[in-house]
């Protein structure tokens, strides 16, 4: 069983069946606190604060997870890479390479509602 499965409507259509929180209304995007993104349905470590960038999208990017934290996979349309909780399997967002956003070349492009916070 995990940590705590317990989601309400709107975040088991993003972490359960893969949907999108709007852009510029979670409450991770314009957050710049130290410390670590977890999953919010299990609470595995994704995402550590120095790896959170503005990449001025609406959602909280990061060029780097926690190491084996996060899988990727093709998405239903075939176009984009999801990525999911290694863990649990929850959603979390999209992953794109080549914006040049910064040096390491990723954007984890991740819905608020999927991750929590622990301060450092």
């Amino acid at each position: 069983m995990y940590e705590d499965n317990r989601l309400t409507p709107e975040e088991e259509r993003v972490i359960v069946h893969k949907g999108t929180e709007a852009p510029f209304t979670g409450e991770y995007d314009d957050f710049w606190q130290e410390g670590v993104f977890t999953c919010r349905r299990c609470g595995a470590e994704l995402y550590r604060s120095d790896d959170k960038f503005d990449a001025h999208c609406g959602w909280p990017s990061f060029d780097q997870e926690i190491e084996g934290a996060v899988l990727r996979s093709t998405d239903a349309d075939g176009m984009r890479t999801e990525i999911t909780c290694a863990n649990c399997g929850a959603h979390l967002g999209h992953v794109f390479e080549g914006e040049r956003l910064t040096e390491k070349d990723t954007r984890h492009c991740v819905n608020s509602i999927s991750l929590k916070f622990i301060a450092k």
